[in-house]
């Protein structure tokens, strides 16, 4: 079965991130010309398997693997040029073709090292309930300074030298000043120094640098088929999400408009990427978390581990309350569900399907962090099965308890699954009878 009558496709994650989307995406790509990121930085980490090679993407688009799609990043996203022109050099030391096939937006941000600290700096002095558990990566500082406009630095500021250096002086002489005199720190800046340092990797940059409005606008002209790849997941949403346990970027399909630069028209479909359990990292509020040897089970046959942090993942019931309103905004047409294979060998199987709190059963998602940290979940119990999922390649090749988890998971969503994960491999996807 193809799925080209997609047309024009976002893939979103539907939870707290790490919901397979790299995987998701590299399977489409068959059927597309071209990939976007539009939102998030090197925060991200998108895992694709190909035969007996993985590979961990965090400022590439997963098409990158796939040298006739063009892959596109946009000024919606922040960009550390050390760590994207450290991910190209790998990938082509094993033998990934990066050329022509890569377009980098002259207007995203640039993450800087005072970026980074400041990051660090605030986490740690943070008091211990309110740190966010971020990435360290600098994202949330450099976002910070795109929307305050005073102190941010663009890709397109590289490439007229004199107008940098007097530009980055001035915010360098900001940021040491903020970083002492609110962090006490006497580690300074040298403005010259990173000067030369960020005009060597804009010469390494030039020849992926154009306008991507203008590049997507004439291939959206010319009928290539465009695939956006989103970061995070939606409950991450820095509008939407767990406030202020989120991105700061976002991270639903409404996201493509004003990080791409196209039309909301110009998206025929959304996929709503889910794992079959949810997954957290960080803090945050989790209802369904589970504590004990069940999600350490689910941990360990998940290889629930951050891609861009090692950090274990903190593991759960799937949540379809929060699924369900994060499909409000996120605007998914259909499901991919993930790491059903996981779930094998567990008797039952839980899934959230509302909330409680002070005894009342709650009719809508909570905006407030600390009142979705003292909800009680109400769950319904399902079958489980115990056959390894691994080579199952149809719907019908399913056991039948599995079958109906998925359906139900559809269900409480309300969104149709039109694919399904059984293992990390390409192979590993079970696309859906459209009747099903």
């Amino acid at each position: 079965m193809t799925l080209r009558e997609l047309g024009n496709t976002c893939v979103v994650g539907l939870q707290w991130g790490d919901e397979g989307k790299g995987k998701v995406v590299d399977l489409l790509l068959a059927d597309f010309d071209v990939v976007v990121r539009y939102a998030g930085g090197a925060n991200a980490g998108h895992t694709v398997v190909i035969g007996a090679e993985s590979f961990a993407l965090h400022q590439l688009p997963s098409g990158i693997l796939r040298p006739d799609v063009i892959s596109v990043i946009t000024g919606g996203t922040v960009i550390d040029p050390a760590v994207l022109l450290g991910e190209i050099a790998s990938l082509r030391e094993r033998g990934v073709q990066i050329g022509a096939n890569l377009r980098i937006s002259d207007r995203a941000h640039l993450v800087l090292p005072y970026h980074r600290r400041e990051d660090v700096l605030a986490e740690r002095t943070a008091p211990a309930a309110h740190r966010l558990g971020t990435t360290a990566r600098g994202i949330g500082p450099c976002y910070a300074d795109k929307h305050a406009r005073h102190w941010a630095i663009r890709v397109c500021d590289l490439y007229d030298p004199p107008w940098f250096r007097s530009r980055l002086a001035a915010i360098v002489a900001h940021k040491n000043a903020y970083l002492a005199g609110v962090f006490g720190e006497r580690d300074m800046f040298d403005a010259d120094r990173l000067a030369d340092e960020y005009l060597a990797f804009a010469e390494q940059l030039r020849p992926f640098v154009c306008n991507t409005t203008v590049l997507l606008h004439n291939l959206l002209r010319s009928g290539r088929r465009i695939l956006f790849e989103s970061a995070q997941g939606a409950l991450l949403d820095v509008d939407h999400g767990t406030y202020p346990y989120v991105t700061s970027s976002s991270a639903g399909g409404g996201g493509v408009a004003s990080g791409a630069g196209v039309p909301l028209t110009a998206v025929q479909s959304v996929v709503g990427v889910v794992k079959a359990y949810a997954t957290r990292v960080g803090s945050g509020p989790f209802p369904t978390e589970l504590t004990d040897e069940v999600g350490a089970a689910i941990r360990t046959r998940g290889r629930e581990f951050g891609t861009t942090t090692g950090r274990p993942r903190r593991c759960g019931w799937f949540d379809a309350f929060a699924t369900a309103y994060a499909a409000l905004f996120a605007g998914p047409t259909c499901l991919a569900v993930l790491h059903l294979d996981t779930l094998s060998g567990l008797d039952e199987l839980k899934v959230c399907i509302g909330y409680k709190h002070g005894g009342r059963r709650l009719t809508e998602f909570p905006a407030a962090a600390h009142l979705l940290a003292e909800v009680e979940p109400v769950y319904e119990t399902l079958s489980g099965w115990t056959a390894d999922l691994g080579a199952c390649r149809r719907w019908e090749d399913l056991p039948e308890a599995a079958r109906r988890y998925v359906s139900r998971l559809g269900e409480l969503v309300g969104v149709p699954v039109r694919m399904i994960g059984v293992g990390p491999a390409r192979e590993q996807m079970i696309l859906m009878p459209q009747e099903t």
